[in-house]
């Protein structure tokens, strides 16, 4: 699998945990991984429209829940492989997603399980570092 990576190494003197001041992150808004994800398709040819924004409705997902759960994105990946493309987050927090079932209309708690639905695969690597969701959808080319 060919991979990609916007993770950028901590700043001389910057905490190596990713707290503190270790420069910009990867990327800041769910639009800018959006785009970033954009990108890497093109390279690809053309993909079914569907699939496209399965995984751009997935990074958007991914990073929204980095930011509003977990202090923000540290890194930002994407491979591309013969039959998929998987997106990968990381934060700061070792606290993995959960998934809470709800009764009625009550704000928020959709975008997890929207990841679960589209992706073929998701994985969660939790390190005293933080974590790294990995979230692969399948593409037919």
């Amino acid at each position: 699998m060919k991979t990609w990576s916007d993770t950028r190494p901590p700043a001389p003197g910057a905490d190596p945990r990713g707290a503190g001041n270790a420069g910009p992150p990867p990327v800041r808004t769910p639009a800018e991984a959006r785009q970033l994800v954009r990108h890497a398709l093109a390279a690809l040819g053309p993909l079914p429209p569907a699939k496209v924004e399965d995984l751009l409705l997935v990074t958007s997902e991914l990073v929204t829940n980095a930011h509003r759960h977990a202090g923000g994105v540290t890194g930002f990946g994407i491979g591309v492989g013969r039959d998929r493309v998987t997106v990968s987050v990381s934060d700061a927090s070792g606290k993995a997603p959960a998934h809470e079932r709800r009764e009625g209309l009550r704000l928020g708690g959709y975008g997890w399980p929207i990841v679960l639905r589209l992706c073929r695969e998701v994985t969660v690597d939790a390190g005293p570092d933080g974590k790294t969701i990995h979230a692969a959808v399948t593409v037919d080319r």
